[in-house]
């Protein structure tokens, strides 16, 4: 059984940074994708970010040029580096691996 822990979420100001991480339990390069999904209170669950095994990466439009996806080998682990959060990035984080394998969410809270 897979297991994805997430880590690193928090409250932070509006103009700060946090670090999401996403530890599986097995090769992450088994996957063909991984990736972060978001979910605020009433919406639905969104992609944000996700890195193919070759490395490809692809963003929610809403958080181009201000999260970045990232990933390391050695620890079986992906990252999510995010920077100037806003209020709007308020939600729940949750690590995603193909095929359907979730972790339990971490709260991301940013303060206006």
């Amino acid at each position: 059984q897979v297991q994805l822990v997430e880590s690193g979420g928090g409250l932070v100001q509006a103009g700060g940074s946090l670090r999401l991480s996403c530890a599986a339990s097995r090769n992450i390069f088994s996957f063909n994708r991984m990736g972060w999904y978001r979910q605020a209170p009433g919406k639905q669950r969104e992609l944000v970010a996700q890195i193919t095994s070759d490395g490809a990466t692809n963003y929610a439009d809403s958080v181009k040029g201000r999260f970045t996806i990232s990933r390391d080998a050695a620890k079986n682990t992906v990252y999510l580096q995010m920077n100037s959060l806003k209020p709007e990035d308020t939600a729940v984080y949750y690590c995603y691996a193909t095929r359907g394998y979730w972790g339990q969410g971490t709260q991301v809270t940013v303060s206006s």
